[in-house]
């Protein structure tokens, strides 16, 4: 029993260390959009059924960060399962107070409004969460285990491009830039996009970027599917916020090719964070 007791004691510290980081991920990675207005409105004003979409859509992208991350070193899909749970229960956790110190919620909001406003945080604070044990653990935890497949690559590229563009597309600004672009400036954001999205991966030198033997191969399997994904995303994320509604198809195609710019980026980030 004297070699028992240490040893749970050890890992119960171990797992409060883990959880303390991962509301630490949550914070870093979620306070723009706890401190964004629109997030706030799209909050209270957005259909219910769209904010279930959007948490709905979230949860398999918490999975696969918890499978290829977690904020925590154990594995396993029972482990995954509950680093997942866990991590949403931080996501909510961490909105609901800080919306509430700063004062964003009240005494006098309502509970579906209180509800729909941390709900929508929830998403991008769990996924900093799940991320928290590869960033902040300092170096802790980097093992070649859940190294990604080819498709894991592509689902990792998608989660970043979820969280990248969560951060922009309830905006006033998103709407503004997409209105005032021309054929020829959507055309310049594509390549653009495409070019950063290729040059962070492979060219950049980062910390965990990836080694292009093949470069060719490389822009044809990688960054061309890659942008593709951040342009599905965006398409998904602008019509969870309502950003499609009454818009003619050139004015969705306009503003989706620019979230896709920061989703693009996110793309890349991701696989360098995980």
């Amino acid at each position: 029993m004297s070699l028992v007791a240490p040893a749970a004691s050890s890992l119960e510290r171990a797992y409060l260390k883990d959880l303390g980081r991962a509301f630490a991920g949550a914070l870093v990675f979620s306070i723009p959009l706890l401190m964004t207005m629109e997030m706030w409105q799209a909050g209270t004003a957005m259909n219910p059924w769209r904010r279930l979409l959007l948490v709905g859509a979230g949860l398999p992208f918490l999975y696969g960060l918890a499978f290829y991350a977690g904020f925590s070193d154990r594995r396993g899909v029972r482990n995954d399962l509950l680093d997942t749970a866990v991590a949403l229960a931080v996501g909510f956790l961490t909105a609901f107070i800080l919306l509430a110190l700063f004062g964003v919620l009240t005494a006098s909001t309502s509970p579906q409004a209180a509800a729909g406003m941390v709900a929508l945080q929830a998403i991008p604070g769990a996924m900093g969460a799940l991320l928290a044990r590869k960033q902040l653990s300092g170096g802790q935890g980097q093992t070649d285990e859940g190294q990604a497949s080819y498709r894991g690559e592509l689902f990792l590229m998608a989660a970043g491009a979820l969280f990248f563009a969560l951060n922009v597309a309830p905006t006033e600004e998103m709407i503004l830039i997409a209105y005032k672009t021309t054929a020829i400036h959507a055309l310049g954001l594509i390549g653009l996009s495409v070019l950063l999205l290729h040059a962070i991966v492979f060219k950049a030198g980062f910390a965990g970027q990836e080694e292009a033997d093949h470069p060719v191969e490389a822009f044809l399997y990688f960054t061309l599917p890659g942008y593709a994904i951040a342009l599905g995303v965006s398409l998904l994320v602008l019509f969870v916020f309502g950003r499609t509604d009454g818009h003619s198809l050139g004015g969705i195609v306009h503003t989706m090719i620019v979230l896709g710019f920061p989703a693009s980026i996110g793309a890349a980030a991701a696989r360098l964070l995980v």
